[in-house]
């Protein structure tokens, strides 16, 4: 089942040809990379041969948004139970961001979150460095990282950066990718008390959170980064009036992504979720669905991440304001991607490029995101044919639940490898892998 070095042969699995046709190929895997794609069957070279007939060969997910909670806040997630969640839904990387107890602001708190990957992750990682008022220095010397991340709102302490003067400084130093979790901290304060007499209402969160207040610190990020032409990510972007907007003023140098949730989820799934739907920036409308929808395609978003913030249930079932804002996503995202493009919403191409090749190249990783002779032999083999509901007794992530439960998905992951190795096989896990700190050539 296992292999324990990292040559493979992986025999007879559909790969998706440049005229988007699957056709079965063999696929050496030599010291972790990929060696040969052929239909010449070298078998007897491998001293371990996977059966992939029948199944279909992805590069691994990179996930480029998550909370994995460690340290200080492993009751929920830690990077351990994150990585096997990881490992089961195809995601063979991750970039994870700053706001764990401590938070990620140093080169000493960097480098405690470097030695806990190596020891407890199975699949590869990278992590973001926050921006305080207290770090500019540090912003641009640590390494490695994959981009600093700026809370312009939906966060409180130090991370917290609505004060334009801060913003400003940070994007007129340095040269490195600022990733931004791009709301209107002020309106949003001016707008909760508007409201307070309606809490009870499930959607509510929504409606402090407005389209407006995405907008207004899309529009403030974006021309900064114009400014000063500074590499700008937007994460999460949830709206369509934040679409319309970068359709006309985003540049080369700018990128944007968007969840799963944004995408599939909108302000009716508070009626059956409750607190479980409230999320940061909230779910939006079905119009903002089809809008983002349609800015994906068109590549004015460019890929797609989790945003994995797992709360427990226990959590999550507080009244109103006192329960937290966040959802787990790293095991569903390429089912439900899949799944998607079986009914004709996108295509397998669309949802390789989304979910690994274009967040390869944003974030600068060498040699990953591709099948390709060369490239990390980072994998997933995926069954585009049986269907499975999501439900919360197979999920591997600590908190325990899934706002797709129920769900019925097709492209379940059968095997996933990273760097070479057979880390997840149809339900069971290869526990003795580690991946390795992703690099990024722009740091």
């Amino acid at each position: 089942m296992f292999n324990n070095g990292n040559n493979l042969w992986i025999h007879q699995a559909q790969l998706l040809g440049e005229d988007n046709i699957l056709r079965p190929y063999n696929v050496g895997i030599q010291g972790g990379k990929i060696a040969t794609i052929t239909l010449e069957d070298y078998r007897s070279q491998y001293p371990h041969i996977l059966d992939a007939q029948g199944l279909v060969l992805l590069p691994g997910v990179i996930d480029p948004q998550v909370h994995f909670r460690e340290p200080g806040l492993e009751h929920k997630e830690d990077l351990w139970t994150a990585s096997h969640a990881c490992a089961k839904g195809g995601v063979t990387s991750f970039l994870e961001m700053p706001n764990t107890h401590p938070l990620t602001t140093d080169q000493a708190t960097l480098d405690d979150k470097l030695h806990r990957a190596a020891q407890k992750s199975l699949v590869n990682y990278g992590f973001f460095i926050g921006a305080t008022r207290f770090n500019l220095a540090e912003l641009n010397q640590v390494h490695p990282v994959c981009g600093i991340k700026i809370f312009m709102g939906s966060m409180h302490g130090d991370l917290l950066m609505d004060d334009p003067e801060y913003l400003e400084r940070i994007f007129a130093q340095g040269t490195r990718l600022i990733a931004v979790h791009a709301e209107n901290q002020q309106r949003i304060t001016q707008r909760r008390p508007q409201f307070a007499n309606q809490y009870h209402i499930p959607d509510i969160h929504s409606e402090i959170q407005d389209d407006i207040a995405a907008l207004e610190a899309t529009e403030l990020a974006v021309n900064l980064s114009i400014k000063y032409r500074r590499r700008l990510h937007i994460l999460h972007l949830s709206t369509a009036l934040e679409v319309e907007f970068l359709r006309l003023h985003k540049r080369p140098w700018i990128t944007a992504e968007v969840t799963p949730q944004h995408l599939l989820l909108n302000r009716s799934a508070y009626q059956e979720l409750g607190t479980l739907a409230q999320m940061n920036p909230p779910l939006r409308t079905a119009h903002d669905n089809q809008i983002l929808w349609q800015g994906l395609k068109e590549g004015v978003i460019d890929f797609m991440a989790t945003d994995h913030a797992p709360h427990t249930l226990a959590e999550k079932a507080q009244p109103y304001p006192k329960s937290p804002s966040g959802m787990p996503g790293v095991e569903t995202l390429l089912p439900l991607m899949l799944t998607q493009a079986k009914q004709g919403k996108c295509t397998l191409k669309q949802v390789t490029q989304w979910l690994s090749t274009k967040v390869a190249e944003a974030y600068k990783i060498p040699n990953k995101g591709r099948i390709a002779l060369g490239y990390d032999a980072d994998l997933v083999l995926v069954d585009l044919e049986q269907e499975y509901p999501v439900r919360r007794a197979d999920l591997q992530t600590k908190c325990g639940w899934s706002p797709f439960e129920n769900w019925i998905l097709t492209g379940w992951p059968q095997v996933t490898i990273v760097g070479g190795r057979i880390v997840y096989y149809q339900g069971q896990f290869n526990e003795g892998v580690r991946g390795t700190a992703l690099q990024f050539l722009s740091d």
